[in-house]
């Protein structure tokens, strides 16, 4: 196993994507808060499967007072690297941090580059509801349909939604426009992630918002409707990210969130945040998961996770995280682990 401090001073949130020539590209979030300034997603890139990383384009500049921070990513049928971007306004100056609780979401642009993240055409071309008025933020991977379209989850809030729902988009013409297709869960899911098994069914993770569990999810009509299949994780235990293997079993990896007791000799009961990246895998389609692995302790952190997950030719898994700083670094950074499942 081996890890890195991949992307130094960026909150991150990262999105890996394997582009065709095997290169992987994170589309992250580019300043090292949690939203509280000004900044834009990236795109960086890495020729060495993981190891070291460059940066290679902006999907989407922000306007002054705002962020983009806030995406979805993956790749088209013809091979152009798909960002779906959306953010926040009323953002200050970098440094000058603000919450987002007054803050309204962007309309979230549509972004295709046929360079591998160099250079970029952007539109609005996501359909909203027609109340117009609710949130709409992308999250997770952009996946390949039996149908021949594209697929992507997206979640909303606001006037018409009690708590938050998850959709299901699919694009028709290849990633340039993107309409709703079903819901995969209602009033209490937000941040989902899709992937299509080998069979061309759907299975989507979703982040509950009461107890922040994962929820797992299934379609068999390419996302018309939607199926519950339980809990796949604790509560505290979120995002999620699902990756199907070259030897056809399933990979999820994501965020633990869970609080530590200790020191319970002399001073009392002392409660620390433990944090770090968990994975299961399935060699079932997702009906049953191996025992949690704990793949990153996250030691000294307060604010990290979100994990996503590639694999490289020769077999070696590589998942990139986002921390606010570890024992050993104490800055916001995006972190990549490199292993093998078989290990």
């Amino acid at each position: 196993m081996e890890r890195y401090i991949a992307i130094d001073n960026v909150c991150a949130w990262p999105n890996l994507t394997l582009m065709p020539d095997g290169s992987i590209i994170a589309t992250v979030f580019n300043q090292p808060t949690h939203g509280g300034w000004e900044g834009e997603a990236e795109c960086w890139a890495s020729e060495d499967d993981g190891r070291t990383w460059l940066r290679r384009g902006v999907p989407a500049p922000h306007e002054p007072g705002t962020n983009r921070m806030n995406v979805a990513a993956g790749l088209a049928r013809d091979g152009s690297l798909i960002v779906l971007v959306s953010g926040w306004d009323s953002r200050p100056p970098a440094g000058e941090h603000a919450g987002l609780g007054d803050a309204e979401c962007l309309s979230p642009l549509t972004c295709r580059s046929g360079d591998g993240g160099r250079t970029w055409e952007r539109a609005e071309s996501i359909k909203v509801p027609r109340s117009g008025r609710e949130r709409i933020i992308p999250f997770g991977d952009i996946c390949s349909l039996s149908d021949g379209g594209l697929g992507v989850c997206i979640y909303r809030s606001g006037p018409m939604t009690e708590g938050n729902t998850s959709d299901f988009y699919c694009s028709s013409d290849d990633g340039r426009s993107w309409e709703p297709r079903g819901t995969i869960g209602e009033k209490n899911y937000n941040e989902t992630t899709p992937v299509v098994l080998s069979d061309g069914r759907l299975l989507a993770a979703a982040r509950t918002g009461d107890d922040q569990h994962l929820q797992l999810f299934g379609s068999s009509n390419d996302g018309v409707t939607w199926e519950d299949h339980g809990p796949v994780t604790l509560g505290f235990q979120h995002p999620g990210h699902l990756l199907l293997l070259q030897d056809g079993r399933l990979l999820l990896t994501y965020g633990i969130r869970n609080k530590a007791y200790s020191g319970t000799s002399g001073s009392g009961t002392r409660i620390d945040s433990f944090r770090g990246i968990g994975a299961r895998i399935s060699d079932n389609r997702g009906q049953t998961w191996s025992p949690p692995t704990l793949l990153v302790h996250l030691e000294g952190t307060n604010d990290g996770g979100y994990p996503s997950t590639v694999q490289a030719g020769d077999g070696t898994l590589v998942t990139a995280y986002y921390s606010d700083g570890v024992s050993s670094h104490h800055r916001y950074h995006m972190g990549v682990v490199r292993w093998r499942h078989d290990d």
